[in-house]
């Protein structure tokens, strides 16, 4: 079964709230530089919605945004149009747009530091209710490939994969693993 519309949310550490305004330009600065190979669009506004979306950079293939979905403050890829090749191609791809992202606002000035990959731990799923329910039969249909990804992303190092399997919630995976990796490590591990 092949798994389309993967998302990879990095979660941040930051001691306190992070001021998301400062999203709004970088994001536009994105679009008008073409930072992606993605089209970028536009950039919407959310941080008025509690838990929710935060800031998005919409694109036609895929979004980008700094959400805070259950307050859990994170980078977040998310691709829309399906993609080519195996289940890893996809999850692979997704992760390193999301590192890539992460990496660029680490590095941006106006965020002072505020927006820090934690380096451990990393949400997967999928935005494809009708391909991949939330149950236990997909997680073991897709076990396999979510493990081989793991494994690959943090390689050498052990981790956990936990599943929470209420149906109301996209199918998905959060990864932890037992030490913590630069986005630089994990984007040259995902080039092996």
């Amino acid at each position: 079964m092949d798994l389309q519309h993967a998302n990879v949310k990095l979660l941040v550490t930051t001691p306190g709230e992070v001021d998301l305004e400062p999203l709004i330009p970088i994001f536009h600065d994105w679009i008008r530089e073409r930072v992606f190979e993605e089209l970028l669009l536009d950039v919407a506004d959310y941080r008025h919605v509690p838990e929710g979306p935060g800031v998005v950079l919409i694109g036609l293939q895929a979004n980008y945004s700094v959400d805070n979905t259950d307050s859990r403050l994170g980078v977040r890829y998310n691709r829309k149009a399906p993609l080519d090749g195996s289940n890893q191609d996809r999850l692979q791809q997704a992760a390193r747009a999301a590192l890539a992202a992460c990496q660029r606002l680490e590095s941006d000035a106006r965020l002072n530091g505020k927006v820090r990959f934690g380096g451990r731990e990393i949400e997967v799923f999928f935005n494809d209710r009708a391909l991949a329910p939330n149950s236990e039969a997909t997680r073991r249909v897709f076990e396999a490939d979510l493990h081989a990804f793991a494994e690959k992303l943090f390689r050498g190092a052990q981790y956990s994969l936990s599943h929470d399997s209420d149906p109301r919630r996209l199918f998905g995976v959060s990864v932890r693993s037992s030490q913590s990796f630069p986005t630089s490590d994990l984007l040259a591990n995902l080039s092996f």
